[in-house]
Parts: C-alpha cells; structure tokens; sequence
C-alpha cells in the first residue's frame, strides 16, 4: 500500500519524457500513476548523445542521463525521465547480446536511475548491431520478417515491441520499460535512504 509521497514528491504535477515514442510515454505514465494519479506526461524530442546503437552500460546509461537532462532543461515541467536502451555482451551466456533498459528520473539537481530486466537477441542480428553499431530494432524486424513471415509498417519498436514479439506478447515495450522506471522512482519515494547523485 502506497503511503504518504515525500514533500518534494506531492508537488509533482508534470512529468517530461525525454522521447516521443508512445511505448516510452505509457512506460512512464503506468510507473508513475499509482504514486500520482493526476501527473501530467509528455513527450520531448531530444538527442540521447550516444550512439544509434548504445553498446555497454556506460553508454546506455549516458543516454538515459541525456534524455532526462535535455526533458527537463526544457523547463515546463518538475520531474523529466530518460529511457534508453542497449545491448550488453555477456560472455558467460554464449556471448549472448541482452538487451537492457535503463531509465533516469530527474529534478534537475539530483538523478536516479532503474534498470529493467534483460533477454537476449537472436544472434543472427545481434551481432551486427554489435559489430556495426546498426539499430537492433531494424535488423531484428528484418529478422522477424525473414524468419516467421511477419511485417509491419510500423517498426516493432513503435508497438509491442521486440521483447513483445520474443515474449508472444506476454511482456510488452511499455511492461518492459515501466519496471526500469519504478525501479529509478524508488530512489524519490525514500530520499532519505539515499545519497543525492548530481544530475550535472
């Protein structure tokens, strides 16, 4: 049950995200509305500053931080969240490439960050994403076109998601990134617990 929100938290109305992609936009909104039922969210172009293709924590954590500091300098809001997603190579899983998610919730002065769980990509378009730096979202539906005779118009990406194909749906994009946004959201709920990290 949830209790009362720290003060800091109560005031929160508006919520900018650091995309405009629908599936990151119902992330948010599902990992915030149990705390703030009223929260306004919306979406903000912005450069994630890392590559097209994020390889490695570092960068998918720097591209999370980039989203939500670029929200939020946009102004018109009190909180702003990067999404950003990447492949990590795992050697002791086969050298499996696992896709993870990382999400950034910012005020502007302090940063949090949350993780969501991690699956892998077939390895027949892993690795080139990994090796070319080419988006994973773009070989994996050529893939999936290749592979089970079914495309879209719309990129996967824009929709149910990869993991949501992987998954036969069980899992959706938005399911998938809302549990890296409550997990950096944990941080605002118990300021106390936890050291303030710069957001500079």
């Amino acid at each position: 049950m949830i209790g009362a929100l720290p003060p800091a938290l109560a005031r929160v109305r508006r919520v900018h995200v650091g995309s405009t992609n629908g599936p990151k936009l119902d992330a948010v909104r599902g990992a915030l509305a149990p705390y703030l039922p009223a929260l306004d969210v919306a979406g903000v172009p912005v450069a994630s500053g890392v590559p097209d293709q994020p390889v490695g924590f570092d960068e998918i954590v720097a591209g999370a931080r980039n989203r939500a500091r670029a929200a939020m300098a946009g102004g018109g809001c009190d909180l702003a969240v990067g999404l950003e997603d990447g492949l990590v190579e795992i050697p002791a899983a086969g050298r499996h490439a696992m896709n993870v998610g990382c999400a950034a919730v910012t005020d502007g002065k302090r940063v949090a960050l949350g993780f969501s769980a991690g699956f892998a990509y077939p390895p027949a378009c892993a690795d080139e994403a990994v090796a070319r730096r080419a988006p994973i979202g773009e070989l994996f539906d050529a893939l999936w076109a290749r592979a089970r005779g079914e495309s879209s118009a719309t990129p996967s990406a824009l929709g149910l998601g990869n993991v949501g194909r992987l998954s036969a749906g069980v899992l959706p994009r938005a399911e998938y990134a809302r549990h890296a946004v409550v997990c950096a959201f944990v941080q605002w709920l118990h300021p106390d617990l936890y050291p303030a990290e710069d957001a500079a």
